[in-house]
């Protein structure tokens, strides 16, 4: 069959002073052929529809009953031709064909072209330079990153200048009010400047639930927030991500750009959090932000100068340290030095650790707690109360916090085989060893004598881990008599 493009080339090569012959060569069909269509109208233009059926219709008798009743009900159109066909197969066994389910699902997509319902329609935008940035996050586990070898589930928080492209991209450990301030920060402050409206999503970290009206307001600390940089918030509907397309689409090319460098990396594991967010950047700013350089040169004249400095990005609580040498932040447990115990103290929470002070001092760092976790205890806190009153280990609350390895946990099972109701005193004990010295070094003691099945205690334990110092003997001096030097001295003025 002739298509339209092999007759425009002939012509072509025609028009160039070709012999019908060549003409015809480069065109790639018979001369005979080429004769035929030196002129006129294309082939597309000579092919009448056909308006008869090759083959019997499978659907008489059951289109117009059947389907199209239902085709018409269905004014959202959710209802999938398969599930149409898999229907029609149990109402008529044996009369339809699993290679029918094509044309089904043609006969359905011609039919809604031409008598089903309207169907909502996109409008196409046009970006204002420095009007708006959108953010929002997205979850990255699926590109499968570890840390040393460890599973690393993780969000990313995206930031999108609308006219230009730019973009911003930081690690989250979870959609919180801490992580959105400072990935709105970071963004802004890594830019320089700033837009005029915040576009995003109903995020759980920005707004609340209005009871009355069942709508979504700003909480007052992201409104007071974007107060302090002068940003005016807009806001997506429920259910409709097309309305920040502009994030929405970078998040699919931003994991897809990251893919891709991971592949060709050869893995995905890193070091730490922070190696792995520096090769993010590197991949975002050679695949969107070089590119957007141009874009975003026009764009700065219209964007706003940020204030004087950012606003901290973290949720401060103030909590008294209870009996238990714990505190409540955020709705969770977390143990503090039991020195504390009975004073107020102030927590920061960031969003992935939090700080506790005393009187402006950091008194402890640790990871805040993910998912679902409810209570963080560090037995380091508590052992020296502990292995005064081991009595308490066997039904402590949180006793399984007191596990720091599975191989502590499997020497404290050893002990019960062992040693029987002074398992606990013995595992006590052993903890504060680790608290004392070196948990990795008991933790390699404890190890090896598990693997060699050999029965232990802590006496054991603590003579590898605190073998006994040899004693140093004491040397005594006596102090010299300097009245014989003075002598000495003396006698050799009078010579």
């Amino acid at each position: 069959m002739v298509t339209d493009a092999q007759v425009r080339r002939l012509r072509e090569k025609r028009m160039d002073g070709n012999t019908v012959g060549a003409a015809a060569a480069a065109a790639g069909m018979c001369e005979r052929t080429a004769r035929h269509w030196q002129e006129g109208a294309l082939p597309s233009a000579t092919k009448t529809a056909r308006t008869w059926r090759t083959r019997d219709d499978p659907f008489d008798g059951v289109w117009t009953t059947e389907v199209v009743p239902r085709l018409a009900a269905d004014t959202e159109r959710r209802l999938q031709a398969l599930t149409l066909f898999e229907w029609l197969c149990r109402q008529y066994p044996g009369r339809f064909e699993r290679g029918q389910v094509r044309t089904l699902q043609r006969r359905v997509r011609d039919w809604r072209a031409q008598h089903g319902s309207d169907v909502e329609v996109y409008f196409e935008q046009t970006a204002v330079p420095g009007r708006e940035g959108a953010l929002d996050f997205t979850d990255a586990s699926g590109l499968g990153v570890t840390i040393q070898g460890e599973p690393f589930p993780h969000l990313l928080f995206e930031w999108v200048l609308s006219f230009s492209g730019w973009t911003y991209v930081a690690l989250a450990a979870s959609e919180t009010f801490e992580a959105l301030v400072a990935g709105l920060q970071g963004a802004l402050w890594t830019l320089g400047a700033a837009p005029a409206v915040i576009r995003s999503d109903n995020l759980s970290a920005a707004t609340h639930e209005l009871k009355r009206s069942g709508g979504r307001q700003l909480t007052e600390r992201f409104r007071g927030v974007l107060d302090h940089y002068g940003l005016r918030s807009s806001r997506i509907q429920p259910g409709k991500a097309h309305e920040n397309g502009v994030v929405e689409q970078a998040h699919f090319r931003t994991k897809s750009a990251v893919e891709q460098a991971l592949l060709l990396r050869g893995h995905a594991d890193f070091v730490d959090e922070a190696t792995y967010e520096g090769f993010v950047r590197e991949v975002i700013d050679r695949k969107r932000n070089r590119p957007a350089a141009a874009r975003l040169a026009d764009e700065r004249p219209y964007l706003r100068a940020l204030p004087s400095a950012p606003v901290p990005n973290y949720t401060t609580f103030t909590s008294v340290v209870r009996r238990w040498s714990t505190i409540r932040v955020g709705g969770r447990t977390y143990s503090v030095p039991s020195r504390l115990l009975g004073h107020t103290i102030e927590a920061r929470q960031y969003p992935t650790t939090v700080e506790v002070l005393y009187r402006g001092h950091v008194m402890e760092t640790m990871p805040r707690l993910r998912g679902e976790a409810e209570h963080r205890i560090d037995y380091r806190h508590i052992i020296g109360s502990l292995v005064r009153k081991p009595g308490a280990f066997a039904r402590y609350r949180y006793r399984e916090e007191l596990f720091p390895s599975l191989t502590f946990r499997q020497a404290y099972d050893a002990l019960g085989v062992t040693h029987g109701e002074r398992a606990d005193v013995e595992y006590v004990r052993l903890l504060h060893l680790a608290a004392t010295t070196s948990e990795r070094h008991v933790e390699t003691t404890l190890r090896a004598l598990l693997d060699d099945r050999q029965p232990f205690d802590y006496a054991g334990v603590q003579a590898v881990v605190t073998p006994t110092i040899p004693r140093v003997p004491v040397i005594h001096i006596p102090t010299p008599d300097l009245a014989q030097y003075d002598a000495l001295l003396m006698g050799g003025g009078r010579c």
